[in-house]
């Protein structure tokens, strides 16, 4: 299993659109990703319990991978969290 602490950058945080970007990333690999912030957890298939976690801009988030394609996937996490979600114009 690999963890990640990744920051969310969005200004609007984890709403519909990242989450819609990490169930789409989520079709495409083998392991089980799950999101963690301020006591809950999300599986990263699931977009309203991404959107439930209620990540603001900044908040901190920890990330959980187990399976076949941890060490891609979390490379992957890593880059969509750093350029948000491709939304540049939310950063």
């Amino acid at each position: 299993m690999q963890e990640l602490n990744l920051t969310v950058l969005n200004k609007v945080g984890l709403h519909a659109r990242p989450a819609k970007e990490l169930v789409k990333f989520s079709r495409s690999i083998k392991s089980k990703v799950t999101v963690e912030y301020n006591g809950k957890s999300a599986d990263i298939k699931s977009m309203m319990a991404v959107m439930a976690l209620g990540a603001k801009q900044n908040a901190e988030v920890n990330v959980k991978i187990e399976g076949p394609d941890e060490a891609e996937v979390a490379q992957s996490l890593t880059d969509m969290f750093a350029n948000g979600f491709g939304f540049t114009d939310e950063l």
